[in-house]
């Protein structure tokens, strides 16, 4: 495309191109997988022996006993998704998959968050809770438990208004994600 300091003049399509090799997107794949000892192995193995990283990984049930969806998230701008997913279609148990589009999806995630609390400062961390729609599901004399469910951006917020308090624990799920509108995923 040129060097540097050149005058050349790019194409909007070759800017775009460059953007997406060197910029990227978070990735959220929703895979469905035969039921099967070992299939979460087989796959977190695939992404593990290729170097990618995964972010966040959710498996759970779905209304069909026989097929559970992991959905897993990965930093693209590190790694090329096509090559993965590719590989991905050739594990025997895996059944679907799809990359789904940020602005054609939603997603959740659930944390719990365990922060020192007493009684001067319980009021102020519930009050927080109930502006990030949070619900307090334990209280203890030294400590509060909050359950912030949403997107992760809500969740790290909510974490860097509670930390100052002293965070003793934190568990996330991961991200589990569905497409927009009647199309299945």
């Amino acid at each position: 495309m040129g060097d540097p300091g050149t005058k050349e003049v790019f194409s909007l399509s070759d800017l775009q191109a460059t953007g997406q090799r060197i910029m990227g997107r978070k990735h959220v794949l929703s895979i469905l997988v035969e039921n099967e000892p070992g299939v979460l192995a087989r796959i977190s193995g695939l992404f593990a022996r290729r170097g990618y990283n995964i972010n966040t990984l959710a498996v759970g049930p779905t209304d069909d006993d026989k097929i559970s969806r992991i959905t897993l998230t990965i930093d693209g701008a590190e790694h090329p998704i096509d090559q993965v997913t590719k590989q991905l279609h050739k594990l025997v148990h895996v059944l679907k998959i799809r990359d789904l589009e940020p602005h054609d999806t939603v997603a959740r995630e659930l944390a719990l968050f365990k922060i020192d609390a007493d009684a001067h400062t319980r009021q102020e961390i519930s009050q927080l809770s109930e502006i990030f729609h949070g619900r307090v599901v334990d209280v203890a004399r030294k400590s509060i438990t909050v359950e912030v469910t949403g997107s992760d951006e809500k969740i790290e917020a909510f974490e860097s208004l509670v930390r100052p308090f002293g965070l003793i624990e934190m568990v996330r799920t991961g991200e589990i994600a569905v497409q927009r509108g009647r199309h299945t995923t």
